[in-house]
């Protein structure tokens, strides 16, 4: 009866090791490739230089950024939560797309409104262009002027 109980404990140490050892790997996050970086970087803007990417920026401190990018995916945040990381830290204008609300949904609504009267301008313009133009009316004269009716006589045999 020993050999059984030895073997069953056995085969549980085994179990239980092989459990602990496969848990410890499915814990850790492969470390991110720099692709995957800078992929959420460039949707941010370095909070110390103007209109720079955080993917492109030279500066220590953004270096120091990527580094928290890395280790943020490495621990399983998203992109989301990353972006509303910086924000919280640095407010909305690290962001490289403005959020759809406030003033900001003037970017999203002034450019296309925009464009599309542009367009009706151009297609009236176009239209304006394509209508025959009318003869300009002159005011007819009164045919029984004795002046007027010399003057077309005179014109009309010069003429021939």
């Amino acid at each position: 009866m020993k050999q059984p109980i030895r073997l069953a404990i056995a085969t549980m140490l085994s179990l239980a090791a092989i459990l602990v050892a496969t848990g410890s790997v499915a814990a850790q996050q492969p470390t991110p490739s720099d692709d995957q970086v800078n992929q959420v970087a460039s949707q941010l803007y370095c909070p110390l230089c103007q209109n720079v990417r955080l993917d492109v920026c030279p500066t220590q401190a953004c270096a120091q950024w990527r580094d928290l990018i890395r280790q943020d995916l490495a621990a399983g945040w998203s992109a989301k939560q990353i972006d509303d990381y910086f924000v919280q830290q640095y407010g909305p204008a690290v962001l490289a797309e403005p959020p759809a609300q406030g003033w900001n949904l003037l970017a999203y609504i002034v450019p296309p409104a925009v464009l599309l009267a542009g367009a009706a301008f151009v297609v009236q313009v176009y239209r304006h262009a394509q209508k025959p133009r009318r003869k300009s009316t002159q005011r007819a004269l009164p045919p029984e002027d004795p002046y007027l009716i010399r003057l077309e006589d005179e014109l009309q045999h010069r003429q021939h």
